[in-house]
């Protein structure tokens, strides 16, 4: 892959989604993003398409993919707030465009609080998956569904969980695992930066990598 390729993105007006579209611009890439109100999207670039849609409607993601080569999805619950099933529901969706579209690559973000086979999470990691089971329920079972889901696709998916997002233009060092969150949170804009890294690495691919600054 090259930056030449299309990318589509969901959640790119969210809270990491806007740090995602700026990075991805300024390294040149072209973007589809799928946006419930346009007329709140501000940028105006001949590198953007603006597809008006919602995830949870299979059409609007099959437009979104079409012509693209890989996805890239931030997503949140949003302002006004989605059902807390949307993960899944979107996920699904996404999976079965790419298969449309013959595309393989799709990067995801979640929280920390998803669980996977290779997990070795400490007590505070367990504490805080403990505490969002506890206070959202539905939206985090909903979570461990969608990493169900990617685990029985034949996508080339990678699901990154991260802790608390500081919306920053500062840059610093991360820690990667596979068992763990090492640190408390991670700064927006290095979360963009690896999830564009991830465009072109296989490392993990088919995984669900931690990462958090130092």
């Amino acid at each position: 892959m090259n930056s030449k390729i299309k990318i589509a993105v969901i959640g790119g007006t969210g809270k990491s989604g806007k740090f995602l579209v700026k990075k991805l611009l300024e390294q040149g890439f072209q973007l589809k993003i799928l946006i419930r109100n346009p007329d709140n999207f501000k940028i105006k670039d001949s590198l953007v398409e603006v597809v008006k849609g919602d995830v949870a409607n299979y059409s609007n993601v099959n437009v979104l993919i079409k012509d693209c080569q890989a996805v890239i999805s931030t997503l949140g619950l949003g302002i006004p707030a989605s059902e807390p099933t949307i993960f899944s529901k979107a996920t699904t969706n996404v999976i079965q465009a790419m298969i449309e579209q013959n595309v393989l690559r799709y990067i995801v973000t979640t929280g920390l609080n998803v669980d996977t086979p290779l997990d070795n999470k400490s007590p505070k990691t367990l504490y805080a998956t403990d505490w969002m089971k506890q206070k959202y329920p539905i939206s985090t079972a909903n979570k461990q569904s969608e990493f169900d889901i990617l685990s029985n696709s034949n996508v080339d998916w990678t699901l990154v969980r991260l802790p608390l997002i500081e919306q920053t233009d500062e840059t610093g060092e991360i820690m990667v695992s596979l068992e763990d969150c090492l640190g408390d949170k991670i700064s927006a804009t290095d979360l963009a930066n690896f999830l564009i890294e991830q465009l072109f690495a296989d490392k993990f691919v088919r995984k669900s990598p931690f990462i958090a600054n130092v």
